[in-house]
């Protein structure tokens, strides 16, 4: 598993076990609808930190907190 999908599914479990939605994770978290959206996508690659620590905030956990979890264990490399 890659790391952009590894947060992904982090992100999903943890707002399933909180019963958030995505729009309502984005206004905790002081950031669009469209960048949690955009995030999820799987088109896209890329994912910046500052977003994620923005979306732990909005969890109220920390950014250890978040990666501190066995999805993390086993990632892929991601040198091409």
């Amino acid at each position: 598993m890659h790391i952009k999908d590894a947060v992904v599914q982090r992100f999903q479990a943890l707002c399933a076990v909180r019963n958030i939605r995505y729009n309502e994770l984005a206004v905790r978290s002081g950031v669009t609808p469209s960048t949690v959206y955009s995030m999820m996508d799987p088109k896209r690659k890329d994912l910046s930190i500052l977003t994620i620590k923005k979306l732990c905030d909005g969890l109220d956990i920390t950014i250890t907190e978040f990666f501190d979890d066995e999805i993390f264990l086993s990632l892929e490399q991601e040198i091409i």
